[in-house]
């Protein structure tokens, strides 16, 4: 059966006519604004070689853990999506879009829905639902749009009106990708950002080999604490030269430390010796947290912290098919005492940016928001990963306005392997914030004009200014 595909031009507006119109109106202000996209997962390889994407599987569906973990969750296999075949078997990619299309129906509801549908409709043109009777129609055009030159990675960059795109790196990465972007001449800005948990979270797999590794690079001495630090330094100021304006820390807990001179050289040694218990860990990630807050006083360079996922929930597909396959479950997450370490020795700083993120959306309003709404140097991230949706981010409005305002936040940022998403993104925490902010010109807390420079700085004002772009 083919259904009517449409992007209804009032989806995730109020019901009632006033505050719709007003949302409509807000919208209408900001809907063209150019894409920040100051924090995410694209591949740099993409800009830097510009070929044409493979095929709609590998481009849409294999590297997008959202869709991955529900069509695991409703009994497919990850072989039947193309992971972990052997060579000699590999699935012809058409036949997993055609399983994909048999359980689209899995998605309604979901932001996952409200993005492939933006991504179909508005990148593709496609005009019909996706199910089993039009999947394979879905894949032959999208296979033939990808051949082509419109849809070329720098092409589809332009047309979606990216300012600046920041990718994720390890600090072991040599930024190939990114020095051939900067060498070709090409105008779209795409910069990195310095993701050090390879070698800052002792339970990282092969961390002892990650410093080793560090250690050639930088030609220090990384079995000293000292000379550690004198790496992480240089391996800061390697990325800033290769445009990094941010840092990122997907720690497990927001904890940190600020320990003696001595008991830090004593647990970077106990670290090294590899006998450390769980707690030890956690202690010297909390401890390098206060140290990275420390040099991004000193480099300039904005800290992010994404905490409070249990990463990799599912041992048998982490062995078997590796990180980021859709088993990464939220925790509970605290912040107060957990962060007073760090805050009591740079919180008052303005010079610091620290930008905190949650998936523990319990923590917004008792904790979260009056931080932010004390310490000059913190701000509120984004509703992030499982609430990065229409209803996660009312909520992060309602429970965050009152106490932190609208000014201790960055914006949006939509974090994100799937490039073809970013636009969808966007524009559903547009709509989401023309929404909110109707709500209160409706109720006469908020003036109209007031609202119109709140939403033009809620899309791409706050998320400049915060991360220095």
């Amino acid at each position: 059966m083919k259904i009517p595909l449409s992007l209804h031009a009032d989806r995730l507006f109020p019901a009632d006519k006033t505050t719709r119109d007003i949302a409509r109106r807000l919208y209408q202000e900001i809907r063209h604004l150019p894409i920040i996209s100051p924090h995410g997962h694209t591949d740099p390889r993409w800009f830097a070689d510009n070929l044409a994407f493979e095929n709609p599987v590998s481009l849409l569906l294999q590297p997008d853990h959202y869709v991955l973990r529900m069509l695991y969750s409703l009994g497919l296999s990850m072989e039947q999506l193309g992971l972990g075949q052997a060579a000699d078997r590999e699935l012809d990619p058409e036949v997993i879009w055609q399983t994909f299309g048999d359980h689209y129906h899995g998605f309604r509801g979901t932001p996952s829905r409200l993005w492939l549908d933006h991504v179909f409709a508005d990148v593709f043109g496609i005009d019909v639902v996706l199910n089993s009777d039009t999947a394979a129609d879905y894949y032959q055009h999208m296979q033939g749009k990808l051949q082509s030159a419109a849809f070329l990675p720098r092409n589809l960059f332009e047309r979606f009106n990216i300012e600046v795109l920041a990718t994720t790196e390890s600090p072991l990465d040599d930024l190939r990708h990114h020095q051939r972007i900067v060498n070709s001449g090409w105008t779209g800005k795409v910069i990195t950002a310095f993701r050090p948990d390879p070698v800052l979270d002792p339970e990282y797999e092969g961390f002892h080999g990650n410093l080793v590794t560090l250690a050639a690079l930088t030609g220090e001495d990384t079995q000293s604490f000292s000379g550690y630090l004198a790496a992480l330094r240089q391996r800061r100021d390697y990325f800033k030269r290769h445009g990094a304006t941010s840092t990122d820390h997907g720690h497990p807990s927001a904890r940190t430390a600020d320990l003696s001179d001595r008991d830090k050289a004593a647990l970077f040694d106990n670290i090294l010796s590899g006998g450390f218990s769980p707690a030890d860990a956690e202690l010297f990630r909390a401890q390098m947290l206060t140290e990275m807050a420390g040099m991004s006083l000193e480099d300039g360079l904005v800290m992010q912290i994404h905490p409070g996922v249990y990463r990799n929930h599912n041992p048998q597909l982490l062995q078997r098919f590796g990180r980021d396959k859709g088993a990464d479950i939220p925790l509970p997450t605290e912040y107060v005492r957990a962060l007073k370490p760090l805050l009591d020795k740079y919180g008052n700083d303005p010079a610091l940016t620290l930008i905190l993120f949650t998936l523990d959306e319990t923590s917004y309003s008792r904790e979260l928001a009056p931080l932010a709404g004390h310490y000059p140097a913190l701000k509120l991230g984004p509703p992030w990963w499982f609430h990065d949706s229409p209803e996660g981010m009312r909520r992060y409005r309602e429970q965050t306005t009152e106490t932190a305002g609208f000014y201790n936040t960055v914006g949006f940022n939509d974090d994100t392997r799937a490039f073809l998403s970013i636009p969808a993104r966007h524009d559903v925490a547009r709509r989401a914030d023309s929404a909110f902010l109707a709500r209160l010109v409706a109720e006469h807390r908020l003036l109209e004009n007031e609202a119109v420079e709140l939403a033009h700085d809620l899309a791409y004002g706050l998320a400049k200014k915060a991360y220095k772009l």
